[in-house]
């Protein structure tokens, strides 16, 4: 029966990955500010406008539907003059984790999430992860789940939005966008938003000393709003970063 599973997830990605009609979206950043602006390690969020986008922005209530991360324009061979470097890293629905160009992103909404103070060789370990994971499939059974929510069914509470997000095969060759990209920086040790308790020390003379202890969540909770909200992520914005003077503008 696997043959026939493969057949009715690859029909089902053709039919999800496919762009809505009558949809319009605004791209404020050019490609060319993308590249001047992008560092590896960077994680780029992005405003998808395919039918997979709706269930992941309705179930976790945001902007975002997917999430690629840089690695810059050496870290893979390089291919012929004429051709853009490859050079983010995405889990796709129909091909898989692959490498891309940025022009594949150039007509859509997007945001640079950095992390911030990720050392060089972290930084290194992290483009190395998500590199040596190229040629993984897709998993299978995300598609299934996620397509339920492409039907008018009843709402979904908040408190499980997450937990349904949180899904898939668990084999290791096979990858969700935001679960790959929250591996290769948990395989560094570097927080994303992972659960912070205090533990008050009971000294009678410091009634607000206390130590933060982190948990780790697990990877397949993660989504790709996390990066967006993530206090150790830096939003940076091409266009302010730049030079942005509003006096320069030429209206029509």
């Amino acid at each position: 029966m696997g043959w026939i599973a493969h057949t009715a997830g690859s029909l089902l990605a053709n039919y999800l990955t496919k762009p809505l009609k009558k949809t319009t979206h605004i791209a404020p950043i050019s490609q060319e500010a993308l590249r001047a602006s992008l560092q590896p390690g960077d994680v780029l969020l992005v405003d998808g406008d395919t039918r997979l986008s709706i269930p992941i922005k309705y179930l976790t209530q945001s902007t975002w539907s997917h999430a690629a991360i840089y690695i810059g324009e050496s870290a893979l061979p390089a291919r012929e003059s004429w051709q853009m470097p490859l050079v983010l890293v995405e889990a796709d629905l129909k091909y898989g984790v692959h490498a891309i160009t940025l022009a594949h992103y150039a007509h859509l909404n997007t945001r640079i999430c950095r992390p911030v103070g990720l050392n060089p060789e972290d930084c290194k370990r992290v483009v190395d992860f998500v590199v040596k994971r190229i040629g993984y499939h897709y998993d299978l059974k995300n598609i299934f789940d996620l397509a339920r929510y492409l039907f008018p069914f009843a709402p979904v509470p908040t408190r499980l939005r997450r937990r349904l997000l949180a899904l898939g095969s668990g084999d290791p060759t096979r990858a969700i966008c935001s679960t790959l990209i929250a591996q290769a920086f948990q395989s560094v040790s570097y927080p994303i938003l992972p659960e912070i308790k205090r533990e008050w020390l009971g000294d009678p003379n410091c009634a607000h000393c206390y130590n933060e202890i982190y948990h780790i969540r697990h990877h397949s909770l993660y989504t790709p709003r996390d990066f967006d909200l993530s206090p150790f992520f830096e939003i940076i914005k091409p266009t302010i970063l730049n030079g942005f003077d509003y006096r320069s503008i030429h209206w029509k």
